[in-house]
């Protein structure tokens, strides 16, 4: 395994931003490159642990000369949000500088374009040029996984419509409860890399795959779980060919059939606080819900007698998303719930959240 380090220049003096980089080199150039990297928003970090025993199984297998083709790792990818620690409180998520998402406004790129990226010429905030650092990495791979979670959730997957069903033998080696079909028409950092392999045409073009793994919810940082989560990766790159001979694949069963749900984005009922209060959640991540059935009940006037408003299924889903904290104001997130249907409001193509 390689180290190194990718270094970001602060926006003001005395300090740089360092970014660690594992490498692990393929022996087999006509075998799939790997990119993965977690905690892209710095305070999601059972990717972090995942990834961490997962090198451990790759250094084995790199002993044993097992490692057909690269795999680039970055386990904490932002050491700028990272640092966002206010009042004992992580604010990994959003950029303080510019109030953006740290997994937005990645730059929408042709794969032939690729070197432009790093073009020192232009004027770069910090936070633009880690972004640049990223997915120019991030393009020299065929496969790339971006490791997130949710607040509270099932283990659930983001991929672009034109990758499915051919990544059922990803979610099947990683055993996820969903997989939400995504519509390429953000800037998030998954679908920045679907843009620029969409770009290329060429005849060779290699068995791609990116995907955003949602591993959970934010308390979801176990040893036991994490190995468990690294182990799919492994069994994965193993099914992809980028790890080769190894006892694990000679010992391997055939893969079974996923029977998990997928769901367009257009079917996701992202569910949101009509009033602001204390939350009771009365349905947790994976229950089936029918249309009409109570969700939560939100506490609006404490004390009074009719001071609690319902909130209830618009229609018959999967509840596989809700909210961390009990205090809701107006607008907040409560949960998502995957459908069968269209949802019952209208979507803004792109993202589901900011």
């Amino acid at each position: 395994m390689e180290n190194s380090e990718l270094t970001i220049t602060a926006d003001t003096g005395g300090h740089n931003w360092s970014v660690p980089v594992l490498h692990f080199k393929g022996r087999d150039k006509t075998a799939a490159k790997v990119y993965m990297q977690a905690a892209l928003h710095a305070s999601e970090l059972p990717g972090t642990a995942v990834l961490h025993f997962l090198c451990q199984m790759l250094r084995y297998a790199e002993a044993q000369g097992q490692i057909a083709g690269d795999i680039t790792i970055i386990p904490q990818a932002n050491p700028i949000g990272t640092a966002q620690n206010i009042y004992m409180q992580s604010q990994g998520r959003f950029d303080n500088a510019s109030g953006i998402n740290f997994n937005r406004d990645f730059p929408l790129v042709a794969l032939k374009d690729r070197e432009t990226l790093l073009d020192t010429g232009k004027l770069q905030t910090a936070t633009q040029n880690l972004k640049n650092n990223l997915i120019y990495m991030a393009l020299d791979a065929d496969i790339v996984i971006d490791l997130h979670c949710d607040y509270e959730a099932l283990l659930y997957a983001y991929v672009c419509e034109e990758f499915w069903p051919d990544c059922k033998d990803f979610a099947a080696a990683m055993n996820v409860d969903c997989v939400f079909l995504a519509d390429g028409q953000s800037t998030a950092f998954e679908e920045a890399v679907a843009y620029a392999f969409r770009s290329d045409s060429g005849e060779n073009k290699p068995r791609r795959f990116v995907t955003t793994l949602e591993l959970r919810g934010l308390s979801d940082v176990d040893e036991t779980v994490a190995k468990h989560d690294a182990e799919g990766l492994f069994k994965f790159l193993t099914g992809r060919g980028v790890i080769t001979g190894s006892d694990q694949q000679k010992s391997q069963q055939p893969q079974p059939d996923w029977n998990g749900s997928v769901t367009p984005l257009d079917n996701i009922e992202v569910i949101r606080a009509e009033h602001s209060g204390t939350v009771l959640f009365n349905r947790n991540i994976g229950d089936t819900v029918k249309t009409g059935d109570l969700l939560a009940t939100i506490i609006t006037a404490p004390g009074e007698e009719n001071g609690t408003y319902q909130v209830k299924a618009p229609q018959d889903g999967i509840f596989v998303t809700r909210a961390n904290y009990r205090y809701a104001a107006r607008g907040d997130q409560l949960c998502k719930i995957a459908c069968n249907a269209p949802s019952t409001k209208e979507r803004t193509p792109g993202t589901l959240e900011s």
